[in-house]
């Protein structure tokens, strides 16, 4: 019986990893958190999203 080795063969899926990271992130937020739930707000504060307004704001400035 003849068995292939299979050497370097590493597969990354770096959209699954951001996203780990990302969940990840919310966890350590939502464990500090005072309240039950993280509102949008802070969630979005997390993540490092901003709304159409604040990126049109930052565009002009």
């Amino acid at each position: 019986m003849n068995v292939a080795l299979v050497r370097g063969t590493t597969v990354q899926d770096h959209v699954a990893l951001a996203e780990i990271e990302l969940c990840g992130e919310l966890i350590i937020a939502a464990s500090t958190a005072g309240e039950d739930r993280l509102s949008a707000d802070r969630i979005d504060e997390v993540l490092n999203v901003a709304t159409d307004v604040e990126q049109l704001g930052n565009v002009r400035d």
